[in-house]
């Protein structure tokens, strides 16, 4: 049984909620015209369509930190974890789990809302954004979500979160021509990952595990640089003690970055997957599609993801992890 890792959905009445909050009405003409996004039953038939496959439910953007302040972001993390329970307990053969939405902008309520959602609720995981509303995730006010997740022994998918104000050039406005998305959000991703390792949460929580969105993002493809490059971290620097930090790392820098688990939503390149398996450990690295957003509402990702992966030349033993065994004992799933 194949086991998509990284599939989003609106549960409805989250969808229903979120609507009344969320300021960029064009954003809802997009999902309305997504109907695989929100409509069960649609989501339910193109799962059927692949046959022996099933799907892990996470939220979808934007994140609830996003759409509201922090009074109202539990609430809204709430309504959508209780709504995917709702979902898991209903059609456990199409959806076996779903990973938690965190009101990242309340870590307070986030730490409880972990311990809510996976002992009440059953959830397997949490989703958490590559940035909390601008703010880097290695601030110290979000350390114990980071904590609490390796209490729980459950991973934290890890996902790119970027618009188009963050631009490429000082002179203009926004981002252009949608680069803030092809190319922003994968430097989003690894700046995070960056964040992480350099301020030691690997260090201090060594069995914690991330999986990263769109297999590790940067990172496999600038081995060299991320390698030997940051082996020198601190000689082109002389405002910050970097050298320092380098020399109390207990490992090299890449070695932390190969503490990363990685999902395979490439969205169909051959290339880009076969990159990611020559860096990361066959162990870390789990099937994902990112269904619904493409032009097939869904259909195209999964295809043509499970079309690269047929053609990988992996022995049985490693198809069967990277297709679901590696995620179902991270999720510890029988």
């Amino acid at each position: 049984m194949r086991l998509d890792a990284y599939t989003h959905l609106f549960p409805p009445a989250y969808f229903e909620r979120m609507q009344q909050h969320v300021a960029n009405k064009g954003a809802i003409k997009r999902w309305l015209n997504l109907p695989t996004l929100w409509d069960v039953e649609a989501r339910l038939r193109m799962i059927d369509s692949f046959g022996d496959y099933q799907q892990v439910l996470a939220n979808s953007m934007p994140a609830v930190e996003y759409i509201v302040g922090p009074d109202l972001s539990p609430e809204l993390s709430r309504i959508a974890n209780d709504g995917f329970a709702e979902l898991v307990a209903k059609y456990p053969d199409h959806f076996p789990a779903f990973i938690a939405s965190l009101p990242m902008n309340n870590p307070e309520a986030a730490v409880a809302e972990i311990d809510r959602a996976i002992g009440d609720l059953g959830a397997k995981g949490v989703q958490i954004f590559t940035n909390v509303n601008g703010r880097p995730l290695d601030e110290e006010e979000f350390y114990p979500i980071f904590e609490r997740m390796a209490h729980h022994d459950l991973p934290i998918w890890l996902h790119p979160s970027r618009g188009p104000d963050f631009v490429d050039y000082k002179s203009e406005k926004k981002s252009k021509y949608e680069i803030w998305w092809t190319f922003g959000w994968p430097y989003e991703t690894s700046a995070a990952m960056s964040h992480i390792v350099f301020s030691k949460i690997l260090e201090r929580l060594p069995t914690l595990k991330i999986i990263t969105h769109h297999m590790g993002a940067m990172i496999p493809f600038f081995e060299g640089r991320v390698g030997p490059g940051w082996d020198q971290l601190g000689s082109r620097t002389n405002d910050e003690d970097y050298e320092g930090l380098l020399k109390s790392l207990k490992k090299r820098p890449i070695d932390y970055f190969r503490m990363f688990y990685a999902d395979t939503a490439l969205f169909g390149s051959l290339s880009g997957t076969k990159c990611g398996l020559d860096f990361f450990p066959v162990e870390q690295i789990v099937f994902a599609s990112d269904c619904p957003f493409d032009p097939e509402g869904g259909y195209q990702f999964i295809r043509e993801t499970l079309r690269v992966l047929d053609a990988l030349d992996l022995t049985p033993e490693q198809r069967e992890k990277i297709m679901g065994g590696n995620l179902r004992r991270m999720m510890k799933l029988s």
